[in-house]
C-alpha cells in the first residue's frame, strides 16, 4: 500500500508536537505539512493536496467543522478535540474518525488504522476501474495498451481486427478476432451490431433509420443484433 499523505492542523504548538510525533512513527503515514490554522492549511492544500487531515476542532476565526465543509471533494477529516460533544458535529460533515484529547498514540494508530483501511479500498476500487480502461494488443512486434474512452469502433477482417481511436489517422491492425476482443469489452460501452463491427455507444453521432453514424463512419445495424441495439435506444431515449 502506498503512504497516505496528511496535513496536521492545530492552533496549539504542543499538540502540533505530539501529532508530528506520531504520524512520524506510523510507516503508513507521510507528513506533508503542519499548521496552526485553517488559513495556513488553506494555503498548504492549495500549493499541496494531501489524503489525510488531522484537524483540530476548537479553532480561532474558523473552526474545524467549518472549515471542512470548504473541502469539496477533498481529503478525508480526522478530528482532534478536548470536548467529546462535538464527536456527534465531526461525523456530520463525514468525518473518519475523531480522537479526544488528551490521547495515546495507541488511541491515534486505531483512528489511523481505520483510514488506511478506508482509503485501502478507495485506491483497489480505483485501479480496478483504470484496469478496466484500457487493454494491450500486440501490434507491429509491440504492446500497445489501448484507452477504451478513446476507442470509437473495432472492424473485424478474419483473424485481424482494425482498432480506430479518436485523433488517431490510422487504425491500429493486430492479430485477433472481433468475438475475443468483445468478451473483454464492458458491456454497457460497446455493443456488436454487425459481423464484423463493434461500436463504441458512447461515440454514436446519430441513427438514421438502421444506420449508426459515428464521425465519417456509418454502419448498418445488421438483423440478428437489431433487437438488442433498439432496446439500448429505447432505454436512452427522450420522448416529449
Amino acid at each position: 500500500m502506498k503512504k497516505i499523505t496528511c496535513l496536521i492542523i492545530d492552533d496549539e504548538p504542543l499538540a502540533l508536537d505530539l501529532l508530528e510525533s506520531y504520524v512520524r512513527r506510523t510507516p503508513f503515514l507521510e507528513l506533508a505539512g503542519r499548521c496552526s490554522n485553517a488559513f495556513e492549511a488553506m494555503e498548504q492544500l492549495a500549493q499541496q493536496p494531501v489524503d489525510l487531515l488531522f484537524l483540530d476542532i476548537q479553532m480561532p476565526d474558523l473552526s474545524g467543522v467549518e472549515f471542512s465543509r470548504t473541502l469539496k471533494n477533498g481529503p478525508k477529516v480526522i478530528f482532534t478535540t478536548a470536548f467529546e460533544q462535538y464527536a456527534l458535529e465531526g461525523f456530520k460533515v463525514d468525518a473518519l474518525d475523531y480522537l479526544l484529547k488528551p490521547f495515546s498514540y495507541e488511541e491515534f494508530l486505531k483512528a489511523a488504522n481505520k483510514a488506511a483501511e478506508w482509503f485501502q479500498l478507495v485506491w483497489q476500487q480505483g485501479q480496478k476501474t483504470a484496469d478496466e480502461n484500457c487493454l494491450f494488443v500486440k501490434s507491429e512486434y509491440k504492446l500497445i495498451q489501448i484507452k477504451l474512452d478513446e476507442v470509437l469502433y473495432f472492424e473485424g477482417l478474419k483473424d485481424y481486427i482494425k482498432i480506430y481511436l479518436r485523433g488517431h489517422d490510422k487504425p491500429i491492425l493486430t492479430l485477433m478476432t472481433l468475438k475475443a476482443v468483445e468478451e473483454k469489452l464492458p458491456p454497457e460501452k460497446f455493443m456488436r451490431v454487425h459481423r464484423s463491427f463493434i461500436i463504441h455507444l458512447e461515440k454514436i453521432e446519430s441513427v438514421e433509420r438502421s444506420r449508426i453514424i459515428i464521425g465519417d463512419f456509418s454502419v448498418v445495424v445488421a438483423e440478428q443484433y437489431r433487437e438488442k441495439f433498439n432496446q439500448y435506444l429505447s432505454s436512452r431515449f427522450l420522448n416529449s
